[in-house]
């Protein structure tokens, strides 16, 4: 009979907050949050949002700063992982940032003045719906990639799941 899994204590915050991969994978600390760790990571994507598509002039750069951001947490989340032993640890939550920042894509085709707290409100739970329900394929990627791609790799398609849904939204109240 197998023992039942128990939650993975978290490392000492000092370890998180001054070692440069742990600090980005914990999104600034948001990871060490002792409960729902994931929708604290992904909050700590709203001010990412607003710097990255305030500094995106198209949704092309828009894009190609997520994608960037993917790339680089692929080596920051597995870098993390690795030096704490752990495939992925609840607390590493640069896949949940990079994830609400991808799901905010549709968000990038509206006029300026038309994005409003509601839309990024749906964006958050749209994410997170997918992110903990993960349907397949996502839980499949999950559990079968490892390493920074691995832990990338599965919320980034739940952001794309989460940005159909959204746009849908957007073109039904249009």
């Amino acid at each position: 009979m197998t023992e039942p899994s128990r939650p993975i204590p978290p490392p000492p915050a000092e370890l998180i907050l001054t070692t440069p991969e742990h600090l980005l994978a914990y999104g600034f600390g948001a990871g060490l949050a002792p409960r729902a760790p994931g929708t604290f990571g992904t909050l700590v994507g709203l001010p990412f949002w607003f710097l990255l598509s305030w500094l995106s002039p198209t949704p092309l750069i828009y894009l190609a700063g997520c994608a960037l951001l993917f790339v680089a947490g692929c080596w920051i989340c597995g870098e993390s992982a690795r030096l704490l032993g752990l495939h992925d640890a609840p607390g590493i939550v640069f896949d949940e940032i990079v994830g609400f920042l991808v799901t905010c894509v549709p968000l990038c085709y509206l006029a300026p003045g038309r994005v409003a707290w509601p839309w990024l409100g749906a964006a958050f739970l749209l994410f997170r719906f997918f992110d903990i329900l993960k349907p397949w394929p996502i839980r499949w990627l999950d559990r079968e990639v490892h390493g920074g791609l691995g832990i990338m790799l599965d919320d980034a398609l739940a952001a794309v799941f989460a940005a159909a849904v959204l746009e849908i939204l957007l073109r039904m109240s249009a």
